[in-house]
């Protein structure tokens, strides 16, 4: 169930994370967003043999360029660090974010190359013009049962910002913040920073 659970993240992060997004998309309702995106991500991935066939840098660039710029990573890192954060330097932030987005990012690209036959499916979006936050709701189609696949947006200057994922009724941010909370209490926040970047190392040599 984890291992399924680690890839389903990782599809729901490529899915609706944006490309670098055009000037008409900040118009563009959250679940029309995150619907053109979820298509163009796995149709790019589908029509690539290079990520298909596991190739770790092809994926890593796919996820870095083209969803990253749609995530709000300050707030993902902030809400997941918790009430720590406020303990933080400006210079740990800024460490923890680095770290914490490397990790994301390595951890989960290798589930571009799981995308096979999949498909995304939506529900209506239960949301009042004037919402600032909002959840998109949707479930992957594949071989067994549906997945559900949740996201929060944020509406910001830029457009709308996703700031957290659910994959089978769990939420990523509140999944990091208890492991980081107890990794802080242990060994304090630059413990916490080296930690992540420990492991983002031993990510990047089991990649080569």
């Amino acid at each position: 169930m984890l291992k399924r659970r680690t890839w389903l993240s990782a599809l729901m992060v490529s899915a609706v994370a944006a490309l670098a997004l055009p000037v008409h998309a900040a118009e563009e309702a959250p679940d029309a967003l995150v619907k053109r995106i979820s298509g163009e991500v796995m149709a790019a991935v589908k029509a690539d043999p290079a990520i298909q066939a596991g190739d770790v840098n092809r994926i890593i660039a796919l996820v870095d360029g083209k969803i990253m710029p749609s995530v709000n990573f300050a707030r993902m890192t902030s809400s997941a660090v918790g009430r720590y954060w406020r303990q933080a330097t400006p210079e740990q932030q800024k460490q923890l974010q680095d770290q914490f987005k490397t990790l994301l990012v390595r951890t989960y690209a290798g589930a571009l190359g799981e995308v096979k036959d999949q498909t995304v499916s939506f529900r209506p979006l239960r949301a009042r013009p004037e919402d600032v936050e909002v959840v998109v709701r949707s479930e992957v189609r594949g071989r067994g049962e549906p997945i559900q696949l949740d996201y929060r947006l944020e509406k910001t200057p830029n457009g709308w910002k996703i700031y957290d994922l659910n994959v089978l009724g769990v939420w990523l941010v509140e999944t990091y913040r208890t492991q980081f909370a107890q990794e802080i209490s242990a060994k304090g926040i630059d413990g916490l920073i080296a930690t992540l970047a420990q492991r983002n190392k031993s990510n990047t040599a089991k990649a080569g």
